[in-house]
């Protein structure tokens, strides 16, 4: 699945608001986009939704938190694979 940046989103809204002449449908096909695809961000401007980046996260805090909870993984995944190889080589002697 193709992801767009926010900006992407709002030019593209912009467009069809600056083009009334032509159909949503022929708009999205000037901007090689899906037609539902369209719908569904002007959609979100007449409800004054927020348009979000690529990763769907709410705010800078949510995005933070996830990077850091995948960094935390990380790291425990990586203090896992110590632990094993300590053991395995402690086995050994």
């Amino acid at each position: 699945m193709k992801t767009y940046d926010k900006e992407f989103k709002e030019d593209a809204v912009a467009y069809v608001k600056s083009h009334p002449e032509l159909s949503v449908a022929a708009c999205a096909r000037n901007l090689g986009i899906n037609e539902n695809t369209l719908h569904g961000w002007l959609h979100k401007v007449r409800n004054n939704e927020e348009f979000r980046g690529s990763g769907n996260y709410r705010s800078d805090e949510a995005k933070e938190i996830a990077r850091l909870k995948k960094e935390l993984q990380a790291h425990k995944d990586a203090l896992r694979i110590l632990k094993k190889t300590i053991k395995i080589l402690g086995e050994d002697q």
